[in-house]
């Protein structure tokens, strides 16, 4: 029996990856939903802006006899207006998860994030049930935190529908590397220095990371999907990057500044617009907690194949090149 799956945001770094894990499946039907149709799509195609008033009513006829949604949409830009991103992200999730219920679609995959959990120390992973309140300096995680209060009130109204939300923390891939540049770097940043060795990367002691590879995200996600897996799941490579780990893998030597120049230098020029990161990514990535992935390797029996010092040379060596992928709007080089 053929399982039909719709994926929203289906043409972005987590969706391209995504459809080309279910490729694999010989009994999985996917159909792809975005604000913009790729060239030569994968698979059968919405173009639907969650953002728009009547969304809501095309979604309902794309979820009608799906058997699982996964919700990957989201806008990462334009940094400088909230309220666009407001309305494309929490109330365009709103739009799709009213949809879904009104579908009758039995299984509601969110994608949600590191950034949906409140501050913590990085002295110790936390688990699934750590709170979701996000940093209230960062619109993102504002926004990631309100459509987990959103799932809350989908799930405990409509108890029949199996609700999972995947939280990973920092996605990269080769291809995405033109789409993160854009979405994160801008012009301020030339493509050519990652082609070259840079001596010096000046970070705070205290920005601790954590990657995972798109492919390996994808791969969770589909089992979550398969296996009709209930619940939050955490998503994370080893090792576990400090600002030391981070500047070999980059070839470069560690100078640690404070926290406060990073997030200073971050401030003026995404004013002044020099480029489009704004001071609450400097928040988010100083105080979101390290995640425990036990319940991944234990509920889900996943393993990510990429280590993540590879994930970042990986990203570094696309960023030079300027890789990304062409008919793929978002991933466009």
């Amino acid at each position: 029996m053929v399982m039909r799956i719709v994926v929203t945001g289906a043409s972005g770094n987590v969706g391209t990856a995504l459809l080309r894990r279910f490729a694999q499946e010989p009994e999985v039907r996917v159909h792809g939903v975005s604000r913009r149709t790729p060239q030569d799509p994968p698979a059968d195609w919405t173009p639907v802006d969650l953002g728009r008033e009547g969304a809501e009513e095309v979604l309902e006829g794309v979820l009608r006899g799906a058997d699982a949604l996964v919700h990957l949409a989201w806008r990462i830009q334009p940094s400088h207006d909230e309220t666009a991103l407001y309305r494309a992200n929490v109330a365009g999730s709103d739009r799709v998860f009213n949809a879904a219920v009104r579908a009758g679609v039995p299984h509601l995959v969110h994608m949600s994030s590191v950034g949906a959990y409140s501050p913590a120390s990085k002295q110790r992973p936390v688990d699934e049930s750590w709170p979701t309140d996000g940093v209230s300096s960062s619109y993102y995680s504002r926004h990631k935190a309100a459509v987990e209060r959103l799932l809350d009130r989908v799930a405990r109204e409509n108890p029949s529908l199996l609700v999972s939300r995947v939280r990973p923390a920092l996605i990269l891939q080769p291809d995405a590397a033109a789409e993160i540049k854009r979405y994160f770097l801008g012009g301020l940043v030339p493509s050519a220095l990652f082609r070259t060795r840079l001596p010096l990367l000046p970070l705070p002691k205290s920005l601790v990371l954590q990657f995972v590879h798109a492919e390996d995200v994808a791969d969770a996600v589909a089992r979550v999907v398969l296996g009709r897996v209930p619940g939050a799941v955490n998503l994370a490579a080893d090792p576990v990057l400090t600002p030391r780990a981070l500047a070999e893998v980059m070839r470069a030597r560690h100078v640690p500044i404070p926290p406060r120049a990073l997030r200073l230098a971050a401030k003026v020029s995404w004013r002044l617009r020099l480029q489009p990161t704004s001071p609450g990514w400097v928040d988010l990535a100083l105080t979101t907690p390290l995640l425990d992935t036990t319940r991944a390797r234990e509920v889900l029996g996943w393993t990510p194949r990429h280590d993540a010092r590879d994930v970042v040379r990986d990203l570094l060596t696309g960023l030079g090149e300027r890789r990304g992928v062409p008919g793929q709007p978002p991933l466009r080089p």
